[in-house]
């Protein structure tokens, strides 16, 4: 596929009204990147602010993206998956409505359904929030 991939609803197990990401933008061995643009109507804003539980399910679901994109590629089914832990979750500043976030996530391990991954959310240029986070994933 060539990116960026816009009809992500067939790679992620999410639907509407709760789905964070719009776009995949990138991926490879390692690193994923989505794009996502926050309307005012959207679960997790509140006072014009994309929440803090929005950005780490932003996060969350750019890993989502990813394995779907890969399961496709495979000609596999797009698996679902766990949030299983958080670690040192910050965040610098809430996005506000109508702007564009960019996520990217690495991956650091992957053993036996656990994925291990780092997470950094940008508006523009400027870091918005980061974490680790480890997501189990129903059949890898």
């Amino acid at each position: 596929m060539n990116f960026p991939v816009e009809n992500i609803i067939p790679l992620i197990p999410q639907e509407p009204p709760f789905v964070m990401v719009g776009k995949l933008i990138y991926t490879d061995e390692h690193v994923t990147r989505s794009s996502f643009r926050i309307g005012a109507n959207n679960l997790f804003v509140k006072n014009n602010l994309f929440q803090e539980a929005g950005l780490l399910e932003n996060i969350a679901q750019t890993a989502a993206l990813r394995a779907g994109y890969i399961a496709q590629a495979e000609n596999k089914p797009v698996s679902v998956g766990y949030i299983g832990s958080v670690k040192n979750f910050e965040v610098f500043q809430l996005p506000e409505i109508d702007q564009d976030i960019i996520t990217e996530i690495k991956i650091e391990t992957k053993v036996m359904g656990i994925t291990v991954l780092s997470g950094k959310v940008w508006h523009d240029e400027e870091l918005l929030a980061q974490c680790e986070m480890r997501v189990l994933t129903d059949n890898e």
